[in-house]
């Protein structure tokens, strides 16, 4: 897999053993692997690095999952969002759902879901880049 195809994901956790091991899972995956520790992290990443995924944690210290995903629909919105928590808050999944995120896992998750998730990106990295050269 040459460096154009691989997915680059964007890990946002306040927790460093969860980002370890989700690294880990992902990068079995054939992803470049990003890391952020809070949302005002993930933001900054967002505009330098333009990941084709991320992974955002809704409760973190700074700035919350909820307010960059806000902030990330404004300045990214084909990118696709999956939240994650370990608080199964309907209201708050709803809003995230509503906000634009694709999905959302609870922690603790499965090695499945992540292969998933995975999946479901490649396939929107896929679709941007058939639409991308459909515009040239």
């Amino acid at each position: 897999m040459d460096e154009q195809e691989k997915l680059r994901v964007l890990i946002t956790d306040d927790s460093k053993l969860l980002r370890k091991k989700l690294r880990e899972e992902l990068e079995q995956q054939g992803c470049e692997v990003i890391e952020a520790v809070n949302g005002k992290e993930a933001i900054t990443l967002v505009l330098e690095q333009e990941p084709d995924g991320i992974i955002l944690d809704i409760v973190m210290p700074v700035v919350g999952g909820i307010e960059a995903l806000e902030f990330i629909r404004e300045v990214a919105p084909d990118v696709p969002v999956i939240m994650l928590s370990s608080m199964g808050e309907p209201q708050k999944l709803m809003q995230c759902l509503k906000m634009g995120a694709i999905d959302f896992i609870h922690k603790p998750y499965t090695k499945e879901q992540i292969v998933r998730t995975v999946q479901v990106m490649k396939k929107i990295k896929a679709k941007r880049s058939a639409k991308d050269d459909d515009d040239i």
